[in-house]
């Protein structure tokens, strides 16, 4: 898909969202752009800022929760924090669709605030002056899949137009496509369905880091990685560029990773780049002892019995901004829905939790229908069908375990219970070559809800050795094609056999350059 083929912006509130925008800036007020504490929140404050400033608004600043000390969105705390600052209009990105405490808390002062978010909303909408959220009661916006980012993108979009018709745009027009590297990254990272509308934008920010034009935080957090810029995937996004700016968020203050998306200057921004970097590796380490510890409760559960059919994990030794990436990789484990807690602060009785769903249960309807249920028994909650975050007093811990299994018992369906591997089929020897890796490549980007093609197959075991603790590398063999395999996280202390069954993707080893190519083992079995 190209941007041509982009949904026009007809977002509920989109036009009111730019006359509000447009006044401030010809009053030459105050803007504060209010983020959140993961990549998408991140990208879409620094695509705020920019596109803001790019539209001719000299008064904007930026501030972001820290998720240790003011929790979720925009909260009363977090309102009075920002009353130094004296904003005249508040501009919350990827949030702020259930913040009604905090947007009520900023109107009480006078300000004016506009709420930009995908998340889906509660039953009442928040007393801000203006909503645009694809998923709010009343928006016929058919792509209900856009990202933070993305909202916020189609509001500088509609804020530009408007300053067009004005007659109040500098010449040359200011190019917003500059920011779609940033809507790129924030978009993949947010694990958002990829639709046709949501490839285009993913696309064109690719090619622009591909042709060494992107945001200098962006080009920065690349290198950091070892990745080449000329060959970036959206895979490359996921697995290399947005853990380093979650990593600032999750142990740290995401102002750090704002600021490098904000950096103009290369130098800096690879400074910052490396700091991201030193705090990914510790959240790897941290991530690395909680899911043992993690595993360790399951073996118990085990001994018990079948798995449930929803599981709840807890450590008080546990960070609250590490505890979405454990439910995830039980979820993984388990193919049940998982929700992992934390202490939100160290010592204190609120716990805060992450929850991971498998296709098929709607993970923040499961919340809303136990919350309805049992009332006070939450704090407060949020979120999509695959991911959603809560709180809870850790008294209420025991009952919401029995209340989350009761619930998801009655509303999942026993099948999707058993996990499904989807294979595109065999490929020939002679489709095992470089011509066909580049193919599958370019041909994406691959993400959620668009998953890059994969297949099956049977294959002789020519060799294989371990790699680090957990990983094997294989040789294989199929007709006249010799091939080698990588199975990350696919070592279980034996020798693989002479014969395997695996599910891969086919892809070009740039590590070894040249036309080798190798296969990404998903799944291996004995033949």
């Amino acid at each position: 898909p190209r941007l041509a083929q982009m949904l026009p912006p007809t977002l509920l509130g989109l036009d009111a969202a730019a006359r509000l925008l447009a006044d401030a800036i010809g009053q030459d007020r105050h803007v504060l752009v209010v983020g959140d504490f993961d990549c998408d929140g991140a990208t879409a404050c620094a695509a705020a800022v920019r596109g803001l400033r790019m539209l001719g608004a000299r008064r904007v600043s930026h501030a972001v929760p820290n998720r240790q000390v003011h929790g979720y969105g925009l909260s009363p705390t977090l309102v009075d924090e920002l009353a130094g600052l004296e904003p005249d209009l508040l501009v919350t990105v990827d949030h702020g669709i259930a913040c009604h405490a905090g947007v009520a808390a900023a109107r009480e002062r006078g300000w004016q605030v506009l709420v930009t978010d995908h998340h889906l909303p509660g039953p009442t909408l928040p007393a801000a002056d203006v909503i645009v959220n694809p998923n709010q009661p009343g928006c016929s916006f058919p792509g209900k899949s856009l990202a933070g980012v993305g909202v916020m993108f189609y509001v500088l979009l509609a804020l530009r137009r408007h300053l067009r018709e004005a007659g109040r745009l500098s010449e040359p027009e200011p190019d917003l496509g500059q920011l779609l590297d940033l809507v790129a990254v924030g978009t993949v990272a947010d694990l958002v369905p990829l639709d046709v509308n949501n490839r285009a934008l993913v696309a064109a920010g690719l090619r622009r880091l591909r042709s060494g034009s992107g945001n200098p935080g962006l080009v920065a957090l690349a290198e950091a990685a070892g990745r080449e810029l000329h060959r970036l995937t959206a895979a490359d996004i996921g697995f290399a560029i947005a853990p380093r700016l979650n990593a600032a968020g999750r142990l740290e203050d995401m102002a750090l990773g704002i600021e490098c998306l904000l950096s103009d200057d290369l130098r800096h921004a690879r400074e910052l780049a490396s700091g991201l970097d030193r705090i990914n590796r510790e959240r790897r380490a941290m991530q690395q002892v909680m899911t043992d510890q993690a595993e360790a409760a399951l073996s118990t559960l085990r001994l018990e019995g079948p798995p449930p059919v929803a599981a709840c994990f807890f450590d008080a030794s546990w960070h609250a901004g590490v505890v979405g990436l454990v439910a995830s990789k039980m979820k993984d484990r388990l193919h049940r829905p998982v929700v992992a807690f934390a202490p939100a602060a160290p010592g204190g009785n609120e716990l805060r939790g992450s929850a991971r769903s498998i296709p098929g249960l709607h993970i923040r309807d499961v919340l809303a229908t136990v919350d309805a249920r049992n009332p006070g028994l939450l704090g407060r909650f949020g979120g999509h069908a695959m991911a959603a975050g809560l709180s809870l007093p850790g008294t209420h811990l025991e009952a919401f375990r029995d209340a989350f299994r009761a619930c998801v018992e009655e509303l999942v369906d026993p099948a999707i219970l058993q996990a499904e591997l989807m294979s595109d089929g065999e490929l020939s020897s002679d489709e095992l070559c470089h011509a066909s890796a580049l193919a599958l490549r370019d041909g994406g980007p691959w993400g959620q809800g668009f998953p890059e093609p994969q297949f099956d197959g049977e294959f002789e075991v020519l060799g294989w050795r371990q790699v680090g603790e957990r990983h094997v590398r294989l040789e294989l063999a199929a007709g006249r094609a010799r091939v080698p395999a990588i199975h990350f996280g696919g070592w279980d202390g034996r020798e693989p056999p002479p014969r395997v069954r695996i599910a891969y993707r086919l892809e070009p080893d740039d590590y070894r350059g040249g036309e080798a190519i190798q296969l990404v083992v998903v799944h291996r079995e004995p033949a």
